[in-house]
This record gives structure tokens, C-alpha cells and sequence, in this order.
């Protein structure tokens, strides 16, 4: 091959092209980013409606119903679902996984402007979104009452009003996020409480006293008073500063005589009614939830939220500390951590066994420089085609590092055959390499053919799979260049004394031997003993040639029958040390009735020695309505409990049977 000769004859320019990719390598490697999974586009459209005040039934009819036939007619939709809450209807709208989800999101936006106008006037401007697996909250922050403080506890309304006002700026302005949403808010209200005897008297309805007061309390621009000289804005301040300005407002005149709010009604100066709770170990807390925008790592926007609150701990008003309950960095820095950890360990063993089987520590280097070369190179093709470090690229990097080296043990092997057979060590590299050359391309390309296609299969999978295909194909490319290229230079020009010895069994003599080679001798002998058996159960096949087919055929047989056994999943169970538990309970039920089933739950959970703290949520996220609840579980560390998640939710069903 021609790139062979060159290498052979120029090595130094053989040499700085290794070095080339290894550094364009490690460059591409400090620009990828670190992610759980590839970044995956759903075409699936989710349509929002708010009802205020109207039940399941009625927000099925009179909103959900018609959203539905309104986007029933757009092209490639392939499932069309809904779901009708009270005051609130969501209807879910799956494409093909052919269309693209911003082209899907613009069609459902255009059907739901044309049947806008046909809703009741009480309905809320329809919310059209894109659904996205990374749009869920990456990060929650709870603000609670520091007790070692002391002093006076803040009340609820003064921490929300803070955190509304400070920490969710605060946290907004990080890189990276997308949304902070307050749960279990508790926001200042002020309530006017009519008094029915009161606007009976005076005459006065109730539809009067909200129209002064909307009316009233608002800024109003007037105009402008120009003269030769200036140009003035002029405006009506009218908006109310302080809660008792309300009762100062004139709702009618009767007789000349103005009537004022506080004659017919009282202001209250107190909090909004409660839509959602958080409960921090069975106590009401106020959680700040943060959504990442669309497109930006996990891990990067996380240290930028956690680097923010750090610099705010020490601005935080007397009585308030903060405390970090989820974080969706972690479980995607440990699982990315242990496949890389199991490729490092691959990478280990594989060149150890290559040492074990060559018994030679020159022949090892040539030939595992190329496991290096083609993995940091790999990282260059996964920068241009836009992956990330994520399991799936991790996973096929583990999956082919014992067949990165297969090229260059082959190559390196024939020679030394060569050399053996008394040509030099420039003939033999020209000569070994050409003459296996065909073998060893058309191995790598058998196996290109094998993992090319993954990397474009359809569906779901393929979605997933499509980085796995081409980080292969990437790396065992790399590989046999290598091979055809770093291996015959360095064979031609790094001898090796041992390959002449080879077979000659000699005592001790230098201090290799005396050590290392006394266990490679060890390790020769017991792959010709090995050897030595395989001939003999290979002579017992060639002679009785029905038995070994029957045996084959059994073995083949058994095997279907036991794929039944082998169970599926889409992604392997892991233990992140943290869980999560859903439940609801009956329709009608309040807020409050969800809230005492949870602190039932959540005290059951917490009798669990495993379980660190735990996290209740009603009404908010994946869990809305008032009677839908949501337990996030954070355990102990896997290294300090002997349970694993799946043996303790068996436990935990159990448990939770007890609950009325």
C-alpha cells in the first residue's frame, strides 16, 4: 500500500502525523461536552390550555375537544392523545419520526391560532411547546428557615417575596438556564372581603366594586404638554403603594355622596391561595426548580448554578439558608465516570494480554501505541459530527478496544515472521505488511459493514444508536491506519533481539528474566498445553463428524430456547442512589388531603435507615393537579447501604400497602 512506503521511507513525517491526530485529538476531547445520553429530537408537540375554575368534564368539552379537532389535520401526525384536569386541558401530538419538531411545532401553532377564537372568553391564550426529555428541571434549590440563626422566623410570604424578587434574578442570569419556576410559592395578595349587608345598603354591586378597583388602580398616560422650550410627558399615577389606599377608592356616589371601598368591604394585607406544594422531609418548604434552555449541557449549566449560590450565601438575609435537593449533574457525571473507568480498565488488560501473548515488551509498544492514537483520534470525528461524551459513545469506545489492536498484532506478527525468515528489518516491515494487507483491510471492513449501519437504523433506537455506529467505524479506521502506518516504521527501524530467540529456551540471564519473563515463560507454556488440547478435541471433530454437528445443533437449539429467559429494557437499571415515587389520590380531593397523604409516605420512607432525605411535590411538573404527588428519594451513598433501589422498593411496596 502506498501510504505504507511512504511511512516507511519518511518516518519522521510518519511520526508527526501520529502526532498530529493525538493532538487534534486531545483538543477536539477538552471541546466535547459531557451528557448522559445523545441529544435526541422528539417531534412531539404538547398544546397547554388553562380553564380557570372549570371542572374535568367541562375542560373536556368545551377545550379539549376542539384543540383535538383542530390538529387532527395536520400531515404526519402519528398518535394524538389528551388528558382533561381541572382548569386545565394538555393534549399531546406525536409525529413521525421523519418530520422535524420545530416544522411539527409551527403547524400545531398555526391550527391552534384558528380555533383560539372559538374558546370561551375565560380561557387562557393556549401554550404550544416542543416536548423535550432535557426540558425537565435539572437542578432545585429549597429555601429554608435557619433555626441556628435565631431571631425571628421569616414568614412564608416574606421568603417568597425574596426569593422572587433576589434568587430567582439571580439564578435567571446564569449561562444556560432556560426557566426558574417557584414551587410552593406563597405570594402576597391583597383580598378585599365584601360585606353583603353593607352594599345593600348603600346600593352598590359587586361588579361595580371590581370595576372601580381595576379601573382606579392602574397608570395612565395622558399625553404631552409641549412649548418652545420643552416637551413634557404627562401621566396619570394612580397605581395603589400602600394596602390601605384601597379602601380610599370611590366605588360609587349615591346622593352626591361618594361611597369608598372600605365602607363596603375590607382590604387584607395577607397571601395568595396556595396552588402547589413542596415538602422538604415532611415540612412545607419552598423549592426553586430550574429548566435548562434548549440545546445546553446538563453539567455546565449546573456548575454554573451551583458557583452562583455559593457567591450568594454570604449576601442571605438573617434566618434563610439554602439547601440543594436535586441535581441531574450527578447521576450523569457518575455513570459517564464508571464507562470511562471500564475503558480505561479495557484498555489496561488489553495491552497486558498482548504482552502475555507476544513476551516481548518492544513488540507491545508498537503495537499498543495504536490503542492510544485511535481512541484520543476518535475523539476528533466525534467534535466534527457534533456528539458528546455521553454512555452511548463511551460504550462503543469500550465496546471496540480489542478490536483496535487486532490490525496491528496481525501486522506486527507477520513481521517477525519476516525477520525470522533472515530478511532486514526494511524488507521484512515492506514485505510483512504488503503481503497481509488485503487480510487485514478486509477485516476492518467487514466490521465498518457491521457497524455502519447501526449508525442509520430508523426509529427510537437508531436515534440513540446513530453515535454508536459512527464512533466505530471512526475508531477502527484510525486503527488500521495506524497499522499500515506507525507499526512497519517502527518495525523497521526499532529492533527486537528477543523475536530471534523465539522457541529457545535458555536459562535466567538478565534481570527480565529472572522476574517478568519467568511469567511469560509460564504463560508460553500454558498456551502450548492449550494449544497442545485444542489439536486433540480438533482431531476427535474431523473423525466423528456427526457427533460434532449434533452437538453444534443442540447448543444452536438450546439457545433460541433460552432467549425467552433473557429479560429487555431500553436502558440498563442503574444505581444512582436516588429514586422517586408517584401517586394520587381520589378525584375531588384538595390540596391539603394530597398533603397529608404524603407526609404519610414520606414518614414511612423515611423510617428506611437508606434514606437521606426526601422531597414531596404536588401539583407541579409531571405530576399536575392538585391530587397527583411526586417523592424524590435521595439514599445514602451504593458503598454505604447493602440494599440496592430495586431491593428496597420491593420492601417499600410492601410498606406502602398500609396507607388508606
Amino acid at each position: 500500500m502506498w501510504f505504507t512506503q511512504v511511512s516507511l521511507k519518511n518516518p519522521v513525517f510518519a511520526t508527526m502525523v501520529m502526532l498530529a491526530i493525538v493532538v487534534l485529538g486531545l483538543f477536539s476531547y477538552q471541546r466535547l461536552k459531557v451528557d448522559q445520553f445523545p441529544n435526541i429530537d422528539f417531534p412531539v408537540v404538547v398544546v397547554t390550555v388553562d380553564y380557570p375554575g372549570a371542572s374535568p368534564e367541562i375542560v373536556e368539552s368545551e377545550v379539549t375537544k376542539k384543540i383535538e379537532e383542530g390538529v387532527n389535520s395536520i400531515a404526519g401526525i402519528n398518535a394524538l392523545t389528551s388528558r382533561s384536569y381541572e382548569g386545565t386541558a394538555v393534549v399531546i401530538i406525536e409525529f413521525q419520526l421523519h418530520i422535524d419538531g420545530r416544522k411539527a411545532a409551527e403547524d400545531v401553532r398555526e391550527k391552534v391560532a384558528t380555533v383560539h377564537p372559538l374558546l370561551r372568553t375565560e380561557v387562557k391564550e393556549p401554550r404550544v411547546l416542543r416536548f423535550d426529555p432535557a426540558s425537565r428541571a435539572v437542578w432545585s434549590l429549597a429555601v429554608l428557615p435557619d433555626d441556628k440563626a435565631g431571631g425571628t422566623q421569616r414568614s412564608a410570604v416574606e421568603l417568597t417575596t425574596w426569593s422572587e424578587q433576589v434568587l430567582k434574578k439571580r439564578l435567571e442570569n446564569v449561562r444556560g438556564v432556560g426557566a426558574v419556576n417557584l414551587v410552593g410559592a406563597t405570594k402576597r395578595e391583597i383580598n378585599i372581603y365584601l360585606n353583603p349587608q353593607a352594599l345593600e345598603a348603600f346600593g352598590v354591586t359587586p361588579d361595580q366594586v371590581v370595576s372601580a378597583v381595576r379601573n382606579e388602580n392602574q397608570d395612565l398616560p395622558v399625553g404631552s404638554i409641549r412649548s418652545v422650550a420643552q416637551d413634557r410627558v404627562v401621566q396619570i399615577d394612580a397605581r395603589m403603594e400602600r394596602p390601605e389606599d384601597f379602601g380610599k377608592i370611590i366605588v360609587a356616589r349615591k346622593n352626591a355622596a361618594p361611597v369608598r371601598l372600605d365602607q363596603v368591604a375590607r382590604v387584607n394585607d395577607g397571601a395568595q391561595e396556595v396552588d402547589s406544594l413542596a415538602l422538604y422531609n415532611g415540612q412545607r418548604t419552598l423549592l426553586l426548580s430550574v429548566q435548562k434552555s434548549q440545546g445546553e449541557n446538563t453539567i455546565e449549566v449546573v456548575d454554573g448554578l451551583t458557583a452562583a449560590v455559593a457567591e450568594l450565601k454570604n449576601q442571605l438575609p438573617p434566618g434563610v439558608r439554602l439547601e440543594t435537593i436535586g441535581d441531574s449533574a450527578r447521576p450523569i457525571r457518575v455513570a459517564v465516570n464508571n464507562v470511562r473507568q471500564t475503558l480505561i480498565e479495557g484498555a489496561i488488560l488489553t495491552v497486558l494480554i498482548v504482552f502475555l501473548f507476544l513476551n516481548s515488551w518492544r513488540s507491545t509498544v508498537i503495537t499498543g501505541l495504536t490503542l492510544p492514537i485511535a481512541l484520543i483520534g476518535t475523539f476528533l470525528f466525534m467534535n466534527m459530527f457534533g456528539f458528546t461524551i455521553n454512555m452511548i459513545t463511551l460504550m462503543a469506545l469500550s465496546l471496540c478496544v480489542g478490536l483496535l489492536i487486532d490490525d496491528a498484532i496481525v501486522v506486527r506478527e507477520n513481521i517477525v515472521r519476516h525477520v525470522q525468515m533472515g530478511k532486514s528489518a526494511y524488507n521484512a516491515a515492506m514485505d510483512g505488511t504488503q503481503e497481509i494487507g488485503l487480510a487485514v483491510l478486509a477485516t476492518t471492513l467487514s466490521i465498518v459493514a457491521v457497524f455502519m449501519p447501526i449508525g442509520f437504523m430508523g426509529g427510537i433506537i437508531g436515534k440513540f444508536f446513530h453515535e454508536f455506529g459512527i464512533t466505530i467505524v471512526a475508531a477502527v479506521m484510525i486503527s488500521m491506519f495506524v497499522s499500515f502506518t506507525l507499526d512497519p516504521m517502527l518495525s523497521s527501524i526499532w529492533h527486537d533481539p528477543s523475536i530471534h530467540g523465539h522457541g529457545h529456551k535458555t536459562g535466567p540471564v538478565t534481570f527480565y528474566d529472572k522476574t517478568i519473563g519467568r511469567v511469560t515463560g509460564w504463560f508460553d507454556r500454558a498456551t502450548e498445553a492449550l494449544a497442545e488440547g485444542y489439536q486433540r478435541i480438533l482431531r476427535w471433530s474431523l473423525v466423528h463428524k456427526v457427533a460434532t454437528m449434533l452437538i453444534a445443533l443442540a447448543v444452536f437449539v438450546l439457545s433460541i430456547f433460552m432467549v425467552p429467559l433473557l429479560g429487555t429494557e431500553f436502558v440498563p437499571k442503574a444505581d444512582f442512589s436516588e429514586t422517586s415515587l408517584n401517586f394520587y389520590t381520589p378525584v375531588g380531593s384538595s390540596l391539603e388531603a394530597t398533603e397529608a397523604k404524603a407526609r404519610q409516605v414520606e414518614g414511612i420512607l423515611r423510617e428506611m435507615p437508606e434514606v437521606r432525605y426526601t422531597l414531596s411535590t404536588i401539583n407541579t411538573g409531571s405530576a399536575q393537579g392538585k391530587i397527583y404527588a411526586n417523592i424524590y428519594v435521595r439514599l445514602v451513598d451504593r458503598k454505604d447501604r447493602s440494599r440496592s433501589v430495586d431491593q428496597m422498593s420491593d420492601v417499600l411496596r410492601e410498606r406502602l400497602k398500609t396507607v388508606p
